[in-house]
């Protein structure tokens, strides 16, 4: 299927999380006020993406653009991989999907600029075309290869701030040990420090680390539907979270309702029970009734 092909067949997206990707909802929270913490701040700086895939990821990231700063993505996108493993590692995950012409229409969707685009593959980067120190933030999702994301990390801690923050995607993925591999090591050997882990990224920064956990433990996290807990990693406190969704009693409270009691719940089945229930159906409920609460 050629560029052209794949536009044609792609429809418009009408919000970011209709276009195809890996980008769920606890990454784009994290990312969103990672972002807006450092506009507060009044930090600012240049956004890097390595890989970006058909752009959500990407979508996001463009939102948060500030004036006077660059945005600029990274990606082979439909070009030839450079080497036989990585090329094979397209043909199995990506070669009949991305192209460029649809990750450029899914961006535009969005935003009526495109981002600087670099269609080669990641380490063309180390010749130092993103200035040393220039970025805030750095996603980093191209290659599964311990040696392109080893190369990449190298990159990213070039080109950050002292106190920019570095995603890291698929660090803990069991068909990914050689991203696993590369971001420990960046911890172990590199002086990396994690903020925070989800299920998919890995967040950390060269820089002061304890002052983004301070912020992060400021917002109710708990509290809007995330898991949260905590772990030392190399000396350093690590924080996960994870999107559960809110718990029934916080729905019903933002609903304006309770939550029943179960013995409750199973006295309200059994009451509205329609005539048509079969007579097991109402021995088994009479039954949950008669053991009482749990």
């Amino acid at each position: 299927m050629t560029s052209v092909d794949t536009a044609e067949a792609t429809p418009v997206p009408r919000t970011p999380d209709d276009v195809p990707g890996w980008f769920w909802k606890a990454d784009q929270d994290v990312f969103s006020w990672l972002l807006d913490r450092q506009t507060a701040a009044g930090t600012t700086g240049d956004l890097l993406e390595l890989g970006a895939y058909l752009g959500r990821s990407a979508i996001l990231l463009g939102s948060h653009l500030r004036p006077g700063e660059r945005f600029t993505v990274c990606d082979l996108f439909d070009s030839d991989a450079p080497d036989d493993d990585n090329s094979a590692e397209m043909a199995m995950s990506y070669r009949r999907t991305l192209t460029r012409t649809a990750f450029e229409a899914n961006y535009l969707a969005f935003h009526p600029e495109l981002p600087t685009v670099v269609q080669a593959p990641t380490s063309v980067l180390a010749d130092g075309r993103i200035p040393a120190g220039s970025c805030r933030f750095v996603h980093v999702d191209a290659s599964h290869l311990y040696e392109h994301v080893a190369g990449d990390i190298l990159v990213a801690r070039d080109v950050l701030a002292e106190n920019g923050v570095i995603a890291l995607d698929d660090y803990r993925a069991a068909h990914t040990p050689g991203v696993a591999a590369a971001v420990w090591e960046a911890v172990f050997v590199l002086g990396l420090k994690p903020v925070c882990l989800t299920p998919e990224k890995f967040y950390g920064t060269w820089g002061d680390a304890e002052a983004v956990q301070a912020d992060l433990l400021a917002r109710d996290w708990r509290g809007e539907g995330f898991r949260m807990d905590d772990e030392m990693i190399a000396g350093h406190t690590c924080h996960r979270l994870a999107w559960d969704g809110p718990q029934p009693a916080a729905r019903a409270a933002a609903a304006g309702r309770t939550v029943p009691h179960r013995s409750t719940a199973r006295r309200i089945a059994l009451d509205v029970l329609p005539p048509i229930a079969t007579r097991a159906a109402r021995r088994a409920l009479g039954a949950a009734r008669a053991r009482g609460p749990r």
